[in-house]
């Protein structure tokens, strides 16, 4: 019997994805979250894993692919179905870059979906149709070099530096790990060596070039 967790934060949505997996594996499990944080909870609460999440990339409390990344630096061999309203084609191969298994846009149609479920499930890539494997908007070769470094970041490393990214201060970001700053500091520190950068500005300024802040920032409240 297939697992599946669906990630997304409109109750409505989830419903129509528990639809269109009915309709293809009737007998499958299902498990929903409505945050990243809920489904980093789910997912380390079980005993027998996930054989396909579906996530939603614009999810509160987070920007750009930082719910991906998140996700994946805990959970690396979780396969990833990320169905989105934001499906251009550089958020689109930039989401690849991170090793998702596929990606369809929100305003796909049911037999869409539930074919790119199939696909994954069965152990393919699954890309929307007219994606161009060409397209240059955002996996250039400088970036690839950046995605692997932050890919081996820790989730709490990848948590700092999303606060990082948020313009807060290392007491700010104590207060909400619940943490010292001493921590804090030495989180902060490890991404530096990880990421091979001298500042927590350079840091920041780096990961933005790869996370389509603009768009998202843009995009996300009316394609959401």
């Amino acid at each position: 019997m297939h697992k599946f967790l669906i990630i997304d934060d409109h109750p409505l949505f989830r419903e129509a994805i528990q639809l269109v997996i009915q309709s293809v594996y009737p007998k499958a499990e299902m498990h929903e979250a409505a945050s990243v944080d809920a489904a980093i909870e789910v997912i380390s609460g079980q005993r027998r894993g996930y054989d396909l999440a579906l996530l939603d990339l614009s999810m509160p409390g987070t920007k750009g692919f930082d719910g991906l990344l998140m996700i994946r630096s805990r959970f690396p061999r979780l396969p990833i179905l990320m169905i989105s309203g934001l499906d251009d084609q550089g958020v689109v191969r930039e989401a690849l870059s991170y090793g998702i298994s596929g990606f369809a846009s929100k305003s796909a149609k049911k037999a869409e979906l539930a074919q790119a479920v199939q696909k994954v499930i069965g152990g393919s890539v699954y890309l929307p149709d007219g994606y161009e494997s060409g397209a240059t908007s955002s996996g250039r070769p400088e970036n690839l070099e950046l995605i692997a470094r932050l890919s081996s970041l820790t989730s709490q490393q990848m948590r700092v530096l999303q606060m990082l990214r948020q313009g807060k201060f290392n007491k700010e970001i104590a207060h909400e790990l619940d943490v010292g700053e001493t921590t804090v500091k030495a989180h902060i520190s490890g991404i530096l060596r990880k990421l091979n950068v001298l500042s927590r500005t350079q840091a920041v300024i780096e990961t933005s070039k790869i996370n389509f802040n603009q768009i998202l920032d843009e995009d996300a409240g009316h394609q959401h």
